[in-house]
C-alpha cells in the first residue's frame, strides 16, 4: 500500500512543480515558501480536528529537526528551480534517493561492522541508481557556466531533503500522526518564509498571478501527506525509489498540455524508472520476512 501513497504524493508534488514555475516569474523563493505553509497550516487546522488529532506533541526538537532540515531543502529547491533549467534543477532535487540509500547502507555497514548489510540490501541500491539514471535519461540536465551556485544549491537540496525523509521515518517511530508531522513542517515553513522575506522583501500582489499560491499550498500538503503516510509505513529504499515517480508524472504534463517533444533516450529513461520501481518493489516483497530494522 506504501507504493500507492508514494505514487500518489509523486502526483501531487509533480502538479506542484508546474505552478512553482509560474509562481516563480512573480515571487522569490521565501514568498513560495511561506505562502505554501500557510496555505498548509490553515489547511491543516481544519484537517486535524476534523479527524481528531490534537496538535500537541511530545517529541518537539524532533519536529524543530525536521522543520529545520525540510525548509532548508525546500528554499533551496525552490530557488534552484528559478535559477536553472527546469530539469536540472529536479534532477538534483531527485538525487536525494540516492543520498538516503547511501545513508541507510553505509549506516548499516558502520554500525554492523560487516558487508552483510551491502550484500543484503545492494540489489535495493542497484534499483535506486538505476530509476535515478532513468530521471537523468529524461530529464536530460544541462548547466551554462554561470549556474554553478544554482547547482550548488540544487545539490544541497538534495541531501537536505534525504535528511528530511528519514527524520520522517524516526518521527513515524516515535508515534507521531502524518497530520502533526505535516503541520509543524509547515508552520516551519512559514517562519522561515517570513524571516527570509525580512531580508529580500516581498513582491506586490498581481492578480490573477497571485492565485498560483493557492494550489501550490494545497497540492504541498496533500503531497506531505501522502509522503509521510508511505515513508511511515513502508520500506524506506523502496519508497525513495518509487519518488522517481514524479519524473514520470512530469513528463506527461510537459507531453499534454506543453507541447513537450520526448525523444527516444527520455522514453527509455521513463521505462527504466518504472521498471527500477517494480523491482524495488518485488525485492522487498520477497525480503519482507527477514526484512532488516534500518530498511525500514
Amino acid at each position: 500500500m506504501q507504493a500507492l501513497w508514494m505514487l500518489l504524493a509523486s502526483l501531487f508534488f509533480a502538479s506542484m512543480g508546474v505552478c512553482i514555475k509560474f509562481a516563480s516569474v512573480h515571487f522569490n523563493s521565501f514568498e513560495i515558501v511561506a505562502y505554501r505553509g500557510l496555505v498548509g497550516v490553515l489547511f491543516l487546522i481544519g484537517f486535524t480536528r476534523m479527524r481528531g488529532v490534537t496538535l500537541g506533541t511530545s517529541v518537539p526538537m524532533m519536529h524543530f529537526w525536521r522543520s529545520v532540515v525540510g525548509v532548508i531543502a525546500l528554499t533551496a529547491w525552490f530557488y534552484a528551480i528559478a535559477a536553472l533549467p527546469l530539469a536540472t534543477a529536479v534532477t538534483l532535487n531527485y538525487m536525494s534517493s540516492v543520498w538516503i540509500a547511501a545513508f541507510l547502507v553505509g549506516g548499516a555497514v558502520l554500525t554492523q561492522g560487516s558487508n552483510a548489510p551491502i550484500r543484503r540490501q545492494g540489489p535495493l541500491f542497484l534499483t535506486v541508481l538505476a530509476g535515478f539514471a532513468g530521471v537523468a535519461m529524461m530529464l536530460r540536465p544541462t548547466l551554462n557556466n554561470d549556474q554553478a551556485v544554482g547547482a550548488l544549491v540544487g545539490l544541497l537540496s538534495g541531501i537536505f531533503s534525504a535528511f528530511a525523509y528519514l527524520q520522517v521515518a524516526s518521527l513515524s517511530r516515535a508515534g507521531e500522526p502524518e497530520s502533526r508531522t505535516v503541520f509543524y513542517f509547515s508552520v516551519g515553513a512559514v517562519v522561515a518564509g517570513g524571516l527570509g522575506m525580512l531580508f529580500v522583501g516581498a513582491s506586490a500582489w498581481h492578480w490573477p498571478s497571485a492565485l498560483w499560491l493557492l494550489p501550490i499550498g494545497l497540492l504541498a500538503v496533500m503531497g506531505q501527506l501522502c509522503m509521510t503516510r508511505a515513508y511511515s509505513r513502508g520500506a524506506t529504499m523502496v519508497v525513495a525509489n518509487l519518488q522517481y515517480s514524479g519524473i514520470v508524472f512530469a513528463g506527461i504534463y510537459g507531453l499534454a498540455f506543453f507541447g513537450d517533444v520526448l525523444p527516444l533516450m527520455g522514453w527509455a529513461g521513463m521505462a527504466l524508472i518504472i521498471v527500477s520501481g517494480i523491482a524495488a518493489t518485488v525485492l522487498r516483497s520477497r525480503a519482507v520476512p527477514n526484512a532488516p530494522a534500518e530498511d525500514h
